[in-house]
């Protein structure tokens, strides 16, 4: 039934959003990770990290700490706390797709609620930002405000769809670049790790999108090669897989990034079925310091990912320009 999805909807925006419980408390899903499994090797001694994984039980996770939560700490926040969270949250996803799908009886087009993986998400923490302490992003910085203000002023007098160019890449379904390929969606939360002497490949359901990361101590491409994914470099550091990227293209430049962005991603396992996966920001010339957030990877093997045929099925994007131009006319 998941494939029927890809089919009928060709792609849905929505916004908004055992180890970890091995941790036991969400609050230590925010502390650097720590653990003493150790995974099996590859034939050429790397940790084995290999297999299919997903973050679906993290949709809903605010990115920064609620409004409604102020003065809260991560570590506040046992099974007990969590398990509130959740219930609140799932009313609220089952809610939405009621909004989005329709009931059994009344088909909207976008599908039967039951087609969505995140209705049941259990997350695992009350929000994903861990660092600054305060679960907040940090400030902008002058220079990124000035660029923001020259992107809206380059924009002015145009229309949200006056040609497919003024839509995003995801609608597009060109990219949705990193971290945003592994952001928990409403479906295509899959992710397949497979290694080879020298790489690590990492395959994305959502937008088809796949990187291939060497782990070999090639230099880095030069700056002047920009890519969607970035150009990622991995090196391992005992059982943890570390990623450094940079070089990403501006037109997905993250939260509006400037050229100097690097993003170091963290994959340490911590038990047979479970990842952390712990991404960090670092960027001078937008943020007033670096930042990091973190999430788990379960091993699902139910989710390999399916073909995505985003083109295929992108009615979206047709129907946003045509719309506007209908409205034009009239």
């Amino acid at each position: 039934m998941r494939f029927a999805i890809y089919l009928v909807l060709g792609f849905v925006i929505v916004s908004g959003w055992s180890s970890m419980s091995a941790q036991s408390n969400a609050g230590r899903a925010g502390a650097a990770a720590r653990s003493d499994y150790s995974p099996p090797r590859t034939p050429w001694g790397d940790p084995d990290l290999q297999g299919v994984y997903t973050n679906a039980d993290e949709n809903g996770t605010p990115m920064e700490q609620p409004n409604d939560l102020a003065g809260k700490r991560l570590e506040d926040f046992g099974e007990k706390e969590m398990a509130a969270l959740r219930v609140e949250r799932q009313k609220r996803a089952q809610s939405a797709a009621r909004n989005i799908g329709g009931s059994a009886e009344e088909d909207t087009g976008a599908g039967p609620s039951h087609w969505y993986e995140h209705l049941a998400a259990n997350n695992a923490q009350p929000w994903l930002v861990f660092d600054p302490p305060n679960g907040k992003i940090p400030a902008l910085t002058a220079a990124a405000k000035e660029r923001a203000a020259a992107r809206q002023a380059a924009r002015k007098g145009r229309g949200p769809a006056d040609s497919w160019t003024d839509r995003s890449l995801y609608d597009r379904c060109i990219s949705l670049g990193v971290p945003g390929s592994m952001t928990p969606m409403i479906y295509g939360n899959a992710y397949d790790i497979t290694q080879g002497p020298g790489f690590v490949a990492i395959r994305y359901e959502m937008i088809h999108e796949a990187r291939v990361i060497p782990v070999d101590n090639r230099p880095q491409l030069p700056t002047t090669i920009k890519n969607y994914m970035g150009d990622a470099r991995g090196r391992w550091e005992g059982n943890t897989l570390v990623v450094e990227t940079t070089n990403f293209h501006p037109l997905i430049a993250f939260r509006g990034a400037s050229e100097k962005l690097k993003i170091t991603e963290r994959f340490t396992p911590l038990n047979a079925n479970t990842i952390r996966w712990e991404i960090r920001f670092d960027d001078p010339d937008t943020w007033e310091r670096s930042w990091a957030y973190a999430m788990p990877l379960k091993r699902n093997a139910e989710h390999t990912p399916y073909e995505y045929a985003c083109h295929e099925g992108n009615r979206g994007l047709a129907n946003i320009l045509s719309a506007a131009r209908a409205e034009e006319k009239q």
